[in-house]
């Protein structure tokens, strides 16, 4: 059974920058048929992709998002982490990681963390 766990603040001053891990069971992030994702949803909206990593460790992004996102990945600890910079308000929301399969579908999701932007 794939899991994945979202883990970071909660809350984050503007200007800074926000990190995220996504921990990995019972898959391998390096399996070549799989990406993983994050996704993020702020209130009242609807689902943002971020951007994915892919098993060979190449990450690709929302160009809406690209020059403030970097997405990497530990693969000794199966872990990928994102890191979002020069947050703003409006980057407050729950950020999800999740796990696109061989379906192009996302199978597997974290359970979300709320990340909020506050002085």
């Amino acid at each position: 059974q794939v899991q994945l766990q979202e883990s970071g603040p909660g809350l984050v001053k503007p200007s800074q920058t926000l990190s995220l891990t996504c921990s990995v069971s019972g898959a391998s992030i390096t399996t070549n048929t799989d990406y993983w994702a994050w996704i993020r949803q702020p209130p009242g909206k609807g689902l943002e992709w971020m951007g994915t990593i892919d098993a060979r460790g190449s990450a690709y992004y929302n160009p809406s998002l690209v020059s403030r996102t970097s997405i990497s990945r530990d693969t000794s600890k199966n872990q990928f982490t994102l890191q979002l910079r020069s947050v703003t308000p409006e980057d407050t929301a729950v950020y999800y990681c999740a796990r696109q399969g061989i379906s192009a579908t996302y199978d597997n999701w974290g359970q979300g963390t709320q990340a909020t932007v506050s002085s």
